[in-house]
């Protein structure tokens, strides 16, 4: 095998290609795609097979934001949603490459064949590199603020999780706006991240989401209000 370091994006997605194509499982390829309402192809990799054999190819890290998206672009075309997941482990897992200024090519791999389940991973992405850009000169989370009024849902959508898991580090005045301006959308997945947002924060925080949500119950919907005081 030609040495890790020196491998090109196209050399790491045709290793990644030929690690995980015979391991398919027809049946189980079957079983995920209903799963996802009959939209896209699978291998039929569950994800601690799939991060096994990909780990096992001992794959050089990359330190270069091009080299990492331009892997990722490369994984994302290929047919099979595991080379997508794989390709969001690898943005996850190096993300200190990445700097907001990149975060107009992840947006594109969201809007491509767009499902919950790629754009909550990429979602994971963007709030890894927002979070580390914190306290530089510019506000990083302005793009944010795009996103949460773009007419694509799942944009919207990211920017209103994008800041899951930040614990004490979570910017309250950004998420209460996001919400409110959020809240009297139909769209099942809005309604759901915005209450996902809330019950994670009140992991946290529980008398300030409690506060908040008492404060503006009226405005939230039913499945908003259920997915946020799950665990209060």
């Amino acid at each position: 095998m030609k040495d890790t370091c020196n491998m090109t994006p196209a050399e790491r997605v045709a290793a990644i290609e030929a690690a995980l194509r015979p391991l398919a499982d027809p049946l189980k390829a079957l079983e995920m795609r209903a799963y996802l309402k009959d939209q896209f192809g699978f291998l039929g990799l569950a994800a601690p097979l799939r991060r096994q054999a990909v780990k096992a190819l001992g794959l050089a890290r990359m330190h270069h934001a091009d080299e990492l998206l331009d892997t990722a672009r490369l994984l994302w075309a290929l047919p099979e949603r595991e080379f997508r997941y794989t390709a969001v482990d690898l943005l996850r897992q190096q993300s200190k490459c990445l700097r907001p200024w990149h975060l107009p090519q992840i947006q594109a791999l969201m809007q491509q064949d767009a499902w919950w389940e790629t754009v909550d991973s990429l979602s994971a992405v963007v709030g890894d590199v927002l979070h580390a850009a914190r306290g530089s000169e510019d506000d990083p989370q302005t793009l944010m603020d795009a996103w949460v009024q773009d007419a694509d849902y799942w944009l919207r959508r990211c920017a209103m999780i994008h800041q899951l898991g930040w614990r004490e580090d979570t910017d309250l005045a950004r998420l209460h706006a996001y919400a409110l301006r959020l809240a009297p959308e139909k769209e099942f997945f809005i309604r759901k991240a915005i209450g996902w947002a809330f019950r994670d924060l009140a992991r946290w925080d529980p008398d300030g989401v409690r506060s908040f949500l008492n404060g503006h119950r009226a405005q939230f919907s039913g499945l908003t209000l259920r997915e946020a005081l799950k665990h209060l």
